[in-house]
């Protein structure tokens, strides 16, 4: 028991002593931690003092050199508005003497000015003087001319009068006499067209000797296959194609007749086909030439249809696309139809255009103001009417329809629309190169026609226009009068006439103007 309590008191006293020992401890801690912040705060001060002494110090030297550096910077601008300075006082001293000598100019140029206001004063008077002496002199050969020709000024006139009247009579008569000529001349030009044009469009086996195409064949042999026996092969292709076929001694060679393009067309596509297969005879024919007649249908209608998509056309009807096509295959004076109406449909575009019409619609009507060309000879009429009654039945517009029909003049013009097909047609079948007339001719006909032109006295310049149907002659004013205007006309006429007998129709301008130069300075 009393170990217990000796071992309690033990413990007891252990942990008293613990805890002083403890609270001893912490109580040295607290002073070394008290004292080492002590230090960090001495420590602190120190550090604040000796940065606060730099700041002052480098505060100072800034403040140096900031001071240095203005002063430096001021300096500079005053040497630079100083330099300025120079500059203007320069400067306003040159502006002042250009001023000085501009006055001393103006003064120069008034003085001489005023001389040659003077001078033109002085002869303007001796101008007047001489006008009125020249007009006393002109009453004075006036009087003298009438006394010598026994005449007043009045009968000179009217005695020049008669013998210019008689000769402009005689003048006229002649004109009239060669425009009746002409008229003759060109209706039966005209005829003999409507002729053509009719029976290529009616393509009868009796005409057929009007149009042809050569064929070359592979080899001889084939001859003897397209005659066939007793000439049965050649009768059927020439019934069913509706052309004939000439076979001559001409080596590898036939020939096929026939008015109309498309049938040669069909010919020419059937022989080849059977050049291809090798079997000609009757029945081989017959189905060759309605396989081709389809592909060439075809072929028709792909044709109209590039032609339609490369001019931006719709809505055309499949029948009107179809004869577009079929134009490939005619010509009119050897210009191929479907190039004449595509040069159409485009001029047309283009008055349009400048005109301020509707350039789809023009278009429209050029392109199909020929296809009564394309079609046969169940339609009555001639091509313009058979291509109006078309455009009609298939649907077109009464303007479009109006404009075909009268691009030839066989009806009468009531729309814009009709003068710019009608205007088109004509200069794509006039323009040079277009139809038969050989370039080098052409050209050398208005080179002819502008040197005979610039030949006579006070022409400055000659100019063929409009294909050779107009030379428009520019003269000097100083030599030739406008009454002499008149007269040159005349003469250019009389030259045309008696050294270029065949350049047909021409029409002389004679251009005089008055020009009034002076140069500003």
């Amino acid at each position: 028991m009393e170990m217990i309590i000796a071992t309690i008191i033990g413990l007891v006293l252990g942990g008293f002593a613990m805890f002083a020992f403890k609270r001893i401890q912490e109580q040295n801690t607290k002073k070394t931690a008290q004292s080492e912040a002590q230090k960090i705060i001495q420590r602190a001060h120190t550090e604040a003092a000796k940065l606060k002494k730099d700041s002052d110090l480098k505060s100072k030297d800034f403040e140096t050199k900031a001071r240095r550096t203005a002063e430096t910077e001021i300096n500079k601008q005053k040497s630079t508005l100083k330099n300025k300075e120079t500059q203007l006082e320069r400067r306003l001293k040159e502006v002042e003497d250009q001023h000085k000598q501009r006055n001393d100019d103006n003064d120069k140029l008034s003085s001489q000015l005023k001389d040659r206001a003077e001078k033109i004063s002085i002869s303007e008077n001796r101008l007047k003087e001489v006008e009125k002496s020249t007009e006393d002199q002109i009453l004075f050969l006036q009087k003298k001319l009438e006394n010598v020709a026994g005449m007043s000024q009045d009968q000179a006139k009217r005695e020049l009068f008669l013998v210019m009247e008689d000769a402009a009579k005689k003048d006229a008569a002649k004109r009239i006499a060669e425009i009746e000529e002409d008229a003759n001349k060109e209706a039966a030009n005209k005829s003999k067209a409507i002729v053509a044009r009719a029976l290529s469009r009616f393509a009868s086996e009796y005409t057929s000797e009007r149009t042809v195409s050569v064929m070359s064949l592979t080899s001889d042999e084939m001859k003897g296959k397209i005659i066939g026996r007793e000439g049965r092969n050649i009768r059927t292709l020439e019934a069913m194609c509706g052309v004939d076929l000439i076979v001559d001694d001409t080596p590898e060679t036939i020939v096929i007749s026939g008015f109309d393009p498309v049938r040669r067309e069909l010919a020419r596509r059937t022989i080849d086909k059977l050049m291809e297969d090798g079997r000609v005879h009757p029945a081989r024919i017959e189905e060759v030439v309605e396989k081709q007649r389809s592909e060439l249908q075809k072929s028709m209608k792909e044709e109209g249809d590039k032609v339609v998509v490369e001019l931006g056309i719709t809505g055309l009807h499949n029948e009107l696309v179809k004869l577009i096509g079929g134009l490939k295959y005619r010509s009119t004076h050897a210009q191929n139809a479907l190039n004449h109406s595509m040069e159409v449909a485009h001029i047309s575009s283009l008055l349009a255009s400048e005109l301020g019409y509707n350039v789809k619609i023009a278009k429209r009507a050029g392109i199909l103001h020929d296809i009564g060309l394309a079609s046969d000879h169940t339609h009555e009429g001639n091509h313009a009417a058979v291509a109006a009654d078309l455009a009609k039945k298939f649907g077109e517009s009464e303007e479009v329809c109006h404009a075909i029909g009268a691009h030839h003049d066989e009806e009468k013009h009531s729309s814009i629309l009709a003068w710019i097909v009608h205007a088109a047609n004509i200069l794509s079948n006039s323009r040079p190169g277009a139809r038969r007339p050989q370039m080098d001719n052409f050209i050398n006909r208005l080179k002819d026609l502008e040197s005979l032109s610039n030949s006579f006295d006070g022409v400055i310049k000659s100019v063929a226009v409009q294909a050779g149907r107009e030379v428009r002659v520019l003269v000097e004013s100083a030599k030739v009068t406008d009454d002499q205007s008149q007269m040159l006309a005349r003469d250019i006429i009389k030259k045309i006439e008696r050294e270029l007998p065949h350049a047909g129709s021409v029409k002389v301008t004679v251009v005089r103007e008055t020009r009034a130069v002076e140069m500003a300075r």
